[in-house]
């Protein structure tokens, strides 16, 4: 079996429970809302899953985006250029 590295960020897991504590809210709190378990949202929050609807849900939380409070995992979604007209 071969062994994958996964980056875990616990700097930014402990930012955002703490961010979301400040809003009165929980990774558990998170994960009933969306209907999904609580080790779901840590493990996403903590780098060691990925789920584009759990970290839309979190950065929505924390009034922000995805590409945000994640911007390593949306390395290419560039958005598009605006156009002047």
């Amino acid at each position: 079996m071969k062994h994958i590295d996964i980056a875990v960020d616990r700097e930014r897991h402990a930012h955002i429970k703490c961010q979301l504590e400040l809003r009165g809210l929980s990774l558990a709190e998170i994960a009933s809302q969306i209907g999904v378990g609580a080790s779901a949202v840590s493990s996403v929050s903590l780098g060691k899953s990925r789920s584009k609807r759990i970290e839309k849900h979190l950065a929505a939380a924390l009034g922000k985006t995805a590409k945000e409070l994640f911007p390593e995992r949306y390395l290419d979604c560039a958005e598009p250029p605006e156009v002047s007209r």
